[in-house]
């Protein structure tokens, strides 16, 4: 069967080039457009990245001579992937949708509309179904579908065994954020040397509420939210790739220890679906008290799983873990993909 096309917005970013490597022998895609801002738009690609490039596999090959275009459209694909910058990507994704395109975005500008999913397939594939709303509401041909906060991504991937087998009640969870996170070139390294930045703008708001989106339930086309209470604080460390996370729960019933590290070990969801990007175990529970580390575990399951470990009893809630996972690679681009894969088993791209 031929490859679906895909054209990938804001090309030159960190995210766009993670896009760009995974998607570089991928199954059922095939990139035939790179897009970026006026500035880098009519370069060669490898012309502009030479300098830019801070993944460390070279640029594939097939990217290299491909023609950066602008954020229009006017691509030749069948669905874009968006890496673009929250500053820009609301107005381009509606205006590719409303064009007829499959939008698969990582920005959050849509996440919280009532009626664009806010996808993780291993949790919510369910709420895909809220295109025909969106679709039917905005009068577009296209559609949006969106991917969590990078922080969002790996608690919700822990929580939801969880929430599942004996339901939740508060999560209370801090972070330990990379520097990839922020984008290049980032955060100053006078900034960040021997400190620790507990400020992120906005990410304790989407931390928040996302989850309970995304936990929520599909009813006549809208969401109805968990009733979870979740409370984050963020901060920004010198890492320079996967997020750590250390979270406390209330249940909503009694359990022991060894029933949550069951619930973790045996959760493997949709299966049948048969993505290609999916890990094989989404929740990878590490049984060492000095671990998850990023160091040592960032790129478990190729970086597509969210590793967890520290399980113990709470003094305060009920048990308290630490969560760690890649920011790029499940966080981001490689969730946008995951997405896109979950889009054409569910017949909404071909």
């Amino acid at each position: 069967m031929p490859k679906i096309s895909v054209g990938i917005l804001g090309a030159t970013g960190m995210v766009g080039q993670t896009l760009i490597q995974l998607l570089g022998d991928h199954p059922w895609f095939k990139v035939t457009e790179l897009a970026a801002s006026d500035k880098s738009a009519g370069s060669r690609y490898e012309d502009i990245m030479g300098t830019r490039w801070n993944i460390s596999s070279d640029i594939p090959e097939y990217a290299k001579d491909m023609e950066i275009k602008t954020c229009e459209p006017k691509l030749d694909c069948d669905i874009v992937l968006s890496a673009l910058d929250s500053s820009v990507a609301g107005p381009v994704e509606e205006q590719f949708a409303k064009a007829g395109y499959a939008v698969s975005s990582n920005a959050k500008n849509h996440r919280m509309d009532q009626d664009v999913p806010l996808l993780i397939p291993e949790i919510n594939p369910d709420h895909v179904d809220l295109i025909g709303e969106q679709r039917k509401r905005r009068g577009w041909e296209g559609f949006i579908v969106t991917d969590p906060n990078c922080s969002t991504i790996h608690l919700a991937l822990a929580l939801k065994p969880l929430y599942d087998r004996f339901g939740l009640e508060k999560v209370m969870v801090t972070t330990m954020q990379a520097l990839s996170g922020a984008g290049y070139p980032g955060v100053s390294s006078m900034d960040i040397t021997d400190n620790v930045i507990p400020f992120i703008n906005d990410e304790e708001d989407k931390v928040e509420i996302e989850p309970v989106k995304i936990l929520g339930k599909a009813i006549n086309g809208k969401i109805k939210y968990a009733d979870i209470g979740i409370s984050a604080q963020c901060n920004r460390v010198a890492v320079k790739y996967g997020h750590t996370e250390c979270a406390s729960v209330k249940l909503g019933k009694k359990a022991t220890k060894e029933d949550l590290i069951r619930a973790f070990e045996e959760f493997r969801p949709n299966k049948q679906l048969k993505l290609p990007s999916a890990p094989q175990r989404p929740v990878v529970y590490i049984d060492k008290e000095n671990r998850p580390q990023p160091k040592l575990d960032v790129n478990t399951q190729n970086g597509m799983a969210s590793t967890v470990g520290r399980l113990r009893p709470c003094k305060i809630l009920d048990y308290k873990f630490v969560v760690l996972g890649h920011n790029l690679v499940r966080g981001a681009a490689g969730a946008a993909i995951l997405n896109a894969e979950l889009l054409k088993v569910k017949g909404y791209i071909s």
